[in-house]
């Protein structure tokens, strides 16, 4: 939970720095897209805002409505981001992109401008915001990739496709996915800035905007598609489910075991119910010993292990 939460106050501080620099870059300039640029980074922020009140509301504990927390909050808020903000942000930006492409001449063009006594062309206020803008989202993605491969080398994923599959930490996973489309957008974006200058083609700086529309929205499925999968009740991966059963088959006393299922029911913890077979010959003070030992075994395998429900059959 920490790790999520450094991540994503990372990423509302470099996307909070970005948006005043776009918007000082729209004053300079009177750019319409800087100010579009302007609201993307706004949204972004918002993104943040929304994790974090996730990873807040999160933590509550458990009461009589929610008798194993309210964890699952987390993947709520970030289909929210991955819907709502993700998306918007994606059709606005394609929106966008598409009509400069149709309409050219309706782009504004660069132009001269004035700053303390220096005279320059607007281009170069976009290139230093974009610029500034990658440091900043560098900066956030390093922290979200340090956390994704800590938990990717605990868990022992082959790699990040598996993380997104396998991870119901969906607050470092929405935070990476954003830093991610965020420097490449960015990167797009200078590069289509600069083509548009040089070749003194607007076209170039149109397209960019079109394929950051693209890539967003795309990644905004994606998201939206792997926060669905723990909405609706996600088990534990089948590898971790027959450790834990292996480790109630070899308690002492056992049997069998006639069901095993498992939940997630927040980021990182899990809900496990067994119904098991004990030996006949055992009393009952016994099987409540050894229903209370099995518990402490499972949550000591996996430590996603929060919650525990074992029905015994003799």
């Amino acid at each position: 939970m920490a790790g999520s939460k450094s991540v994503v106050i990372a990423a509302l501080i470099a996307n909070g720095a970005i948006a005043v620099m776009k918007f000082l870059g729209y004053l300079l300039t009177g750019s319409p897209s800087m100010l579009s640029e302007t609201y993307h980074s706004i949204s972004d922020t918002g993104n943040q805002v929304f994790l974090l009140v996730g990873i807040r509301y999160s933590s509550k504990d458990p009461d009589r409505q929610h008798p194993f927390g309210y964890g699952k909050s987390q993947f709520f808020y970030s289909f929210l981001v991955a819907v709502m903000l993700f998306g918007i942000a994606g059709w606005e930006s394609a929106k966008h992109g598409y009509n400069a492409i149709m309409h050219p001449g309706h782009g504004a063009g660069y132009q001269m401008v004035d700053f303390l006594g220096f005279s320059f062309n607007s281009v170069w206020v976009n290139v230093v915001v974009l610029v500034g803008a990658i440091a900043f989202e560098t900066y956030a993605f390093v922290k979200a990739n340090g956390e994704l491969q800590r938990q990717i080398d605990e868990f022992e994923w082959s790699g990040i496709p598996e993380a997104f599959r396998k991870t119901s930490d969906v607050t470092t996973l929405t935070a990476f996915t954003e830093d991610a489309i965020a420097l490449g957008g960015a990167a797009i974006a200078l590069v289509g800035v600069l083509l548009s200058y040089f070749l003194d083609a607007p076209i170039y700086d149109a397209v960019a905007s079109l394929v950051i529309g693209f890539l967003l929205m795309g990644f905004a499925i994606a998201l939206a598609w792997e926060n669905k999968r723990l909405l609706i009740g996600e088990s534990l991966p089948k590898d971790i489910e027959e450790k834990l059963e292996a480790v109630i088959a070899d308690h002492p006393g056992v049997t069998g075991i006639d069901s095993f299922r498992s939940v997630y029911v927040g980021a990182e913890k899990a809900l496990v119910t067994a119904e098991v077979r004990f030996d006949g010959e055992l009393v009952t003070g016994d099987i409540d010993e050894d229903i209370a030992q099995l518990k402490s075994k499972l949550e000591a395998a996996d430590k996603r292990v929060s919650y525990v429900n074992i029905e015994p059959e003799v």
